[in-house]
């Protein structure tokens, strides 16, 4: 499995707000400058993520975006899922296609062992997490995603 760089940046721009301790909007050029990633690029990631609630955007002239949730309520998962689809390594795991050879696959279970453990690790870390992390180790986001 390999994250492409929209779900990569989306998590980035997740925290990036959730480090906006007084919830003030930050704008799309600011995310743009902070995260040195691409305006158009993250107009569509931005619009992804609002589209889903994710964000709340904010009109005017101190508008940008904000979380729409707390940070504890955003898993690693969620974010992925909504930029990536579907975590699967194997479409034959999600149960929505069949293959000829399921009843009899000897192969199977290990998909299924990599699904359950990917689906285990991003559904049990938090944005919070990520942001308690950073802090106790006093990292910079530029430098973690």
């Amino acid at each position: 499995m390999k994250i492409s760089t929209k779900g990569r940046y989306a998590l980035r721009v997740m925290l990036e707000l959730a480090l906006r301790n007084d919830d003030s909007p930050m704008t799309v050029k600011e995310l743009s400058e902070k995260q040195n990633l691409s305006v158009k690029y993250l107009e569509q990631i931005i619009g992804t993520l609002n589209k889903a609630g994710y964000v709340n955007s904010l009109r005017g002239a101190q508008g940008g975006y904000v979380l729409a949730k707390k940070p504890s309520e955003y898993t690693v998962g969620m974010i992925l899922r909504l930029t990536e689809g579907s975590l699967a390594p194997v479409a034959c795991v999600e149960g929505k296609e069949s293959c000829e050879r399921s009843e009899a696959c000897d192969t199977l279970f290990v998909w299924q062992e990599i699904y359950d453990a990917v689906n285990r690790v991003v559904d049990s870390i938090t944005l919070e997490d990520i942001l308690n992390r950073c802090n106790a180790r006093n990292f910079n986001l530029n430098y973690i995603i």
